[in-house]
């Protein structure tokens, strides 16, 4: 089951996610009404939480997603929404965390000039954006940001939204906090450096790293999530970065460092979990960085993971 906040008209909706259409929730729970005279509980408005493993309505929407794909073009057109006539949105707009992993794709630091981890002899280096200027909607641009436009860069990721509160859980059982998987494009900025006449300190590089991780709009999230328990094993799943339709990242998550299970149990080890916050879980060789190419105004991005879809944003500069 894959499901999308969308806007149309002004108005946020949530509606399962078909890749080249969208089915608004709430009519396809009205056919499946009229057609069954079965009547689902479904909740009003747009967070998709309620509606993933752990949800209230999980198994609601579970029931209503089947029906919907048993009656493909059998149903009311009017309910297939094409996506170009919509605005996807983020799919957790305002979550209490952001988290993001560096260095978790050997071949990535490789890439870098550095010299890969061994899982066993370090652990999870662990990031964070802020969420409300960071992340943005599938089909909205990345913005090249005016302070320093030179060397910005992308970085196509699975994300996890977690699912229910938790903390202290064992490696075997962190998968069972999970409500669902998006796709991020985890946007860098390689050349940031603030106040370039300051006196220099020992950790100037590092900051550098990550302050340059925290423009506006360098969070893409999206097109859609897949629930939970639709992925049999997300160590399993295909990654694909595109810019202007060449390809540039291909990849899989089988060829992490730390696994999905093994990123959740770190974290909850020393920090309070709770349902919407977002894990980024690293990106795979094939960055601009590599061979100095990066992002111009005009450029189109599109970052694919398997079994959730195809996160796609222009690029345009600060001023445009």
């Amino acid at each position: 089951m894959r499901l999308c906040r969308f806007q149309q008209a002004g108005r946020p909706a949530v509606g399962f996610y078909f890749d080249q259409y969208v089915v608004p929730l709430d009519q396809a729970a009205r056919q499946h009404a009229e057609t069954t005279h079965q009547q689902l509980t479904l909740p009003a408005g747009d967070e998709l939480l309620p509606l993933l493993p752990h949800g209230a309505a999980h198994e609601a929407a579970r029931t209503l997603y089947g029906w919907v794909e048993r009656q493909g073009s059998g149903l009311d057109a009017r309910s297939r929404l094409a996506v170009e006539s919509v605005q996807l949105l983020v799919p957790v707009p305002r979550p209490n965390k952001l988290f993001l992993l560096a260095g978790n794709y050997a071949d990535h630091i490789e890439e870098g000039g550095g010299v890969a981890a061994v899982r066993a002899h370090t652990f999870p280096y662990v990031f964070m954006k802020p969420p409300t200027t960071t992340l943005t909607n599938p089909g909205d641009p990345v913005v090249i940001p005016a302070v320093s436009p030179a060397a910005i860069d992308w970085e196509v990721e699975l994300a996890v939204i977690i699912g229910r509160r938790c903390k202290g859980v064992a490696e075997s059982e962190a998968l069972q906090q999970v409500a669902g998987y998006t796709v991020i494009n985890d946007m860098s900025d390689r050349e940031f450096h603030p106040n370039r006449d300051r006196q220099k300190r020992e950790n100037d590089e590092f900051f550098d790293w990550l302050h340059g991780k925290w423009h506006d709009s360098f969070c893409p999230c999206g097109p859609c999530v897949t629930a939970a328990d639709a992925i049999a094993d997300p160590q399993d799943l295909p990654l694909q970065l595109r810019l202007n339709g060449q390809l540039w990242q291909d990849s899989s998550t089988a060829r992490q460092i730390f696994p999905v299970a093994a990123v959740i149990a770190f974290l909850a080890s020393f920090v309070t979990l709770e349902p919407g916050d977002i894990i980024s879980t690293g990106t795979p060789a094939g960055v601009g960085a590599t061979t100095q190419t990066y992002l111009q105004p005009g450029d189109l991005l599109e970052a694919t993971v398997g079994q959730i879809g195809t996160l796609v944003n222009p690029v345009v500069a600060a001023d445009a």
